[in-house]
């Protein structure tokens, strides 16, 4: 997915505008996009606060690695790896965007089964990515850091978003199942015990918007969510606490000559 440095500094910039303007139809329509989650509840509800103060934060970072890209200049050496590695993640970028300002519109329409395919094809680009292409942080580049927060919290609230999606437009109304919580359980732990301090964050996240969200529909359901929120939490601390995940020797990074350069500098 390859593209030129001039495409990829308006192709980002382009799709978080489309996104931003979808995300303003959805709260200022009517009905409005939490009216249509009060309607469709179901046992992967979360609470809908949490997913706005998750976006509003991850938008600051999506600003912030906007200008770091429009700002880097591909002719200097210094910065062209940099860029490199950015312009790279631009078309999952993108991706992302347009398919969460589409899955608005469905979304508001209560065509939840049109907008489950939007979710899905965002989420699974984004987690691809995390996991197939994303180089490890390296802490010493602004870039890095912010390339990796951006795509990981994308990749993140994903996982949320399938999980909510797909339940309401599956099987609304309905209670978790013995399978649904066991695979809960199994998943989210193992995804735990694969994940840094980034994306396992956002995985405690998820849980414990689910935890809210679940409280007042199912009790027993939420105090179960809520413990795999703690226990995911406990196994992401213990994970890279004991193999800290950036710039180690067992994180995959290594310094390139430009980065030597850039260090010395």
């Amino acid at each position: 997915m390859g593209i030129s440095y001039s495409t990829a500094k308006w192709m980002a910039p382009a799709s978080f505008l489309i996104d931003f303007a979808a995300q303003q139809y959805g709260m200022l329509s009517n009905p409005n996009m939490k009216t249509i989650h009060n309607r469709n509840l179901s046992f992967f509800s979360p609470q809908p606060f949490f997913i706005a103060g998750f976006f509003f934060p991850q938008q600051l970072f999506q600003l912030a690695w906007l200008y770091r890209l429009y700002k880097l200049d591909p002719k200097k050496p210094g910065e062209r790896s940099e860029l490199d590695q950015m312009v790279d993640f631009v078309p999952y970028y993108s991706v992302g965007n347009i398919c969460i300002a589409t899955w608005m519109v469905f979304w508001n329409a209560e065509r939840l089964d049109i907008s489950n395919i939007f979710v899905i094809i965002n989420s699974l680009s984004q987690l691809y990515y995390v996991i197939a292409k994303l180089p490890a942080m390296n802490t010493n580049s602004t870039s890095s850091i912010l390339t990796n927060i951006v795509s990981k919290t994308f990749a993140g609230i994903g996982v949320l978003d399938m999980l909510h999606n797909g339940s309401v437009a599956f099987a609304k109304d309905q209670p978790a199942t013995t399978m649904v919580k066991a695979l809960t359980g199994v998943g989210f732990g193992l995804a735990s015990a694969a994940s840094d301090w980034i994306f396992g964050g956002c995985l405690v996240y998820d849980l414990i918007a689910l935890a809210v969200g679940q409280s007042a529909l199912d009790a027993g359901w939420a105090k179960t969510l809520g413990a795999y929120a703690v226990g995911s939490a406990a196994i992401v601390a213990a994970k890279n606490l004991a193999r800290p995940p950036y710039n180690g020797p067992e994180s995959g990074y290594s310094k390139t000559a430009t980065d030597d350069m850039q260090d010395r500098v």
